[in-house]
């Protein structure tokens, strides 16, 4: 008798109806998000040339290779802005996301009656336009204005919210006030997915809710954590809004308080619209280390832990 031949096993294919669903979303991805990557890089190695007698001929746009980046990493107030937003980055995002976790770890003991409120309360700051948020916010650091100042000045206290020590700091708090609550929402859709049998079996071993707290709930949103401080990371390097604000009250805040605010004025102040994209993609890139490099210690860690 003979055995029938097997047939070689077929390669597999992707699904054309799945390509299909998904080429509207990569034809907006490929050009609201590569596309204008690659667009600022081009501009980016441009410059503008002028002609003739002390440079008054005709305005010409000619390649200039990394010049640009050259320029800008000369620019002592450029580095200088990625020094101080390091700075606001390395205070401001540990207190964020300790504030977010404690919140939400207060939420998880709230009864569901007063959960959905509280929630809403703690969130609704970030529904409020950044911009929006500063202008509030200097209404209450403004001296002869804000009731802060004149309860610390009936106390013998005169501070100075604007000032070029603290204004970095009052930048910071808006921030706060403004990204918790969207943070606290993240740790919680972690906390909600913890598993009810483990609360039980702690329980049953004599847990009381700060042991359950720490060697539990703690160490199940590690996930969570490193997803908001990866977004707050990102954050802080885009700081402009806050600042841009201030800017008009608050003299210590200067066209190069931040990397993304000396772009915004090489674009729109300068009409170097060339140096604003160099200083871009030095953004972008600085960004993107940070990011990958917290991103690369958190997984060294966990690999050691394992």
């Amino acid at each position: 008798m003979t055995t029938p031949l097997k047939r070689a096993p077929r390669k597999s294919r992707p699904d054309r109806k799945a390509w299909t669903f998904l080429a509207p979303f990569l034809a907006v991805y490929l050009f609201a998000m590569i596309l204008p990557i690659f667009y600022a890089i081009y501009q980016s190695m441009l410059k503008v040339e002028r002609s003739g007698p002390l440079g008054l001929g005709e305005p010409k746009v000619v390649f200039a290779g990394f010049e640009n980046y050259s320029v800008a990493l000369q620019q002592t107030t450029f580095i200088e802005s990625f020094g101080r937003v390091l700075l606001f980055g390395i205070v401001q995002v540990p207190v964020m996301l300790l504030l977010a976790l404690t919140l939400a770890l207060l939420l998880d003991q709230v009864s569901n009656r007063w959960a959905g409120l509280m929630r809403a309360t703690y969130f609704l700051p970030y529904g409020i336009p950044g911009v929006i948020a500063t202008i509030l916010w200097g209404f209450l650091y403004v001296p002869g204005v804000s009731p802060i100042n004149d309860v610390l000045g009936d106390m013998g206290f005169q501070p100075d919210f604007l000032g070029y020590d603290n204004v970095l700091w009052s930048i910071a708090n808006i921030v706060i006030w403004e990204f918790a609550g969207y943070n606290m929402l993240i740790i919680v859709a972690q906390l909600k997915s913890i598993p009810q049998e483990l609360y039980e079996a702690a329980k049953i071993d004599g847990a009381g809710p700060w042991q359950t707290a720490f060697r539990i709930k703690i160490p199940l949103v590690r996930p969570a954590l490193v997803l908001t401080c990866v977004f707050s990371i990102i954050g802080t390097m885009q700081l402009f809004a806050e600042p841009l604000v201030l800017r008009k009250i608050a003299p210590a805040v200067t066209n190069d308080f931040t990397p993304n605010l000396s772009a915004y004025f090489d674009a729109f102040a300068n009409a170097n619209v060339y140096m604003a994209a160099a200083k871009s993609v030095i953004l972008a890139v600085v960004a993107m280390v940070l990011s990958f490099g917290f991103l690369s210690l958190v997984n060294r860690k966990q690999r050691s832990e394992r």
